[in-house]
């Protein structure tokens, strides 16, 4: 089976997301950069994710062109697509429905710095103007904001797009800010919360920086970890496709 680690990985990640009630039934999806070339490994649509295999994964190029795999890609391709050619440092693409950060997006409304691990994504996680899923306006509003330099942006009535050096920081990414939605959702409802300045963010970020530097034994932050983890034995390989 061709790029058969990337395409293992997205199911892998893409059953971690139900796991940590990111997502439910087939919400979402999930891409990975495949290395030395222009293509990209993405969840195919229509199909949950307790049965899908390595092998229902897609290959695209840049333009969404098939390279590999036979199922239907996910609708929201393009927004993945637009996300790699505006940030060449992001190896990973997650999107998310989370439920706090997408009550967030329905209320179009930035989330805060409430809590420093907000740094995940920057200082601050932005808005993306709505526009009807696997559109080719939603694919350019998200990757405008994603030209900012943040790790993390919500989509208007819709969820959350996280990107990483490669799948585990990415998903790391739409955890971490779905725990800041959360607290900020929560602090809301029994006051109103302090938010960190620019200057102390601007702080943390650069410690988070710092993580990657420190890594000797595995255990560095998701920001920073590799994703080249074992996951379960792999389907047995499929024709060339």
């Amino acid at each position: 089976m061709k790029y058969e680690q990337e395409r293992h990985l997205v199911v892998t990640y893409l059953r971690r997301l139900l796991a940590a009630r990111l997502t439910t039934g087939s919400g979402g999806n999930i891409s990975v950069r495949i290395s030395g070339t222009a293509y990209f490994a993405i969840s195919p649509t229509g199909i949950t994710y307790d049965v899908m295999t390595p092998k229902d994964v897609v290959v695209l190029d840049a333009s969404g062109a098939v390279v590999a795999g036979k199922r239907i890609p996910s609708s929201e391709w393009r927004m993945h697509a637009a996300a790699y050619a505006t940030r060449p440092d992001a190896g990973a693409v997650v999107h998310t429905h989370s439920v706090f950060a997408t009550t967030f997006a329905c209320l179009r409304e930035e989330i805060p710095a409430v809590h420093y691990l907000v740094g995940f994504a920057g200082k601050r996680v932005p808005v993306a103007p709505y526009a009807t899923y696997g559109s080719v306006e939603l694919s350019s509003h998200a990757a405008a904001a994603l030209a900012g330099g943040v790790n993390a942006v919500l989509l208007a009535n819709h969820g959350l797009l996280a990107v990483g050096m490669d799948l585990n920081a990415a998903f790391g990414v739409a955890e971490e800010i779905e725990l800041v939605a959360r607290i900020a959702w929560q602090a809301r409802a029994i006051g109103e919360p302090v938010v960190l300045p620019d200057d102390e963010m601007d702080v943390i970020i650069e410690k988070f920086r710092g993580y990657g530097k420190q890594e000797t034994s595995g255990a560095a932050s998701p920001m920073v970890v590799s994703s080249q983890e074992a996951a379960e034995t792999p389907d047995a390989a499929e024709g060339t496709a």
